[in-house]
């Protein structure tokens, strides 16, 4: 009798499962929404329907890159509120401003991650901090919600591309510029390294200091486009407008087929999570579910598909 042989898979097969799941429960909720309300499937209901995922997305994959390196920001919401009082207070009377404080904010970012590398201090309870900071920086500058968005960067964000809606455009050209960054290239094989294996990445002959300085650096960019676009959006600053995107983006990075230890995460899955997390919101909107209760109805979505992702992880090894 011959010995069974394990059956081999695919290395994109494990990936695939990952990404595939919360892709199915987007498509899922999708078609509820579309069964109940059948005129949300046309270019203007898609448009709706994901008109704030956008700094959702951006958010999230700022968290990716921190997640990715084996630590957490929980300064990630806080942030993004303090770039929408700096865009509708300077952007439009004095971009100057504007873009230097971007870069200093950019700059503290990235000291925060040089912070924890040198003094070995847990990421959570520093980006704890700084949440507070960025908080109170805001509140400063913009007591109460107020300002107001450059006309250019309002129309933007309610363009209407041809043929695919703007938030689905940017979400895909996000997640493919994350792809090929992060998962296809040598330099993003090092980045994921540093995270999961920082000892054999310096024997390699890498500087792992710079390149979290770097991770951090770009984490704060994209915090910072989030911020930008969540002013067009709403036309307006507000110091607490984005408290949710901090456990929101950390969700999205995980029901993507992230993980906490490091060096890996993925960027199309991590768009996709977003994107699933923003639609939860207005499913519970159409199934007619108390604001209040809203929240622990998303974490109950988050929950589900986090376990079947396990159980599917389990049955395909």
């Amino acid at each position: 009798m011959l010995p069974v042989r394990p059956v081999r898979r695919a290395a994109w097969f494990g990936p695939a499962i990952q990404v595939g799941l919360p892709a199915v429960t987007l498509v899922a909720m999708l078609a509820i929404i579309f069964w109940i309300r059948p005129a949300a499937m046309s270019y203007f209901g898609f448009t709706l329907l994901f008109k704030l995922s956008v700094p959702l997305v951006f958010a999230a994959l700022a968290q990716m890159l921190v997640i990715m390196l084996g630590d957490i920001d929980l300064s990630n919401g806080a942030f993004v509120g303090l770039i929408t009082c700096i865009t509708a207070l300077y952007l439009d009377n004095a971009p100057f401003v504007a873009i230097m404080l971007y870069l200093i904010l950019i700059a503290i970012y990235a000291g925060v991650g040089l912070l924890i590398h040198l003094r070995q201090l847990p990421s959570i309870i520093v980006t704890l901090g700084m949440s507070f900071i960025w908080l109170g920086t805001a509140i400063l500058l913009l007591p109460s919600p107020g300002g107001s968005a450059p006309a250019w960067l309002a129309g933007f964000m309610s363009w209407q591309p041809r043929f695919v809606p703007l938030p689905i455009l940017l979400a895909v050209v996000a997640a493919i510029a994350g792809h090929l960054v992060i998962t296809r290239s040598s330099y993003g094989a090092v980045l994921r390294g540093t995270g999961a294996n920082p000892r054999a990445i310096e024997r390699a002959g890498w500087a792992t200091t710079w390149i979290r300085v770097l991770v951090y650096a770009a984490a704060g960019g994209l915090a910072c486009i989030a911020g930008i676009t969540l002013t067009g959006l709403t036309t307006s600053g507000d110091p607490n407008i984005a408290p949710a995107y901090t456990l929101l983006g950390v969700g999205a990075v995980i029901l993507g087929g992230g993980s906490f230890t490091g060096g890996v995460v993925s960027p199309v899955g991590t768009v996709i999570g977003a994107l699933t997390l923003s639609l939860a919101g207005s499913l519970l909107s159409f199934l007619q579910v108390p604001p209040t209760w809203q929240i622990g109805a998303q974490g109950l979505i988050l929950f589900l598909v986090l376990a079947g992702r396990i159980l599917v992880s389990e049955k395909t090894r």
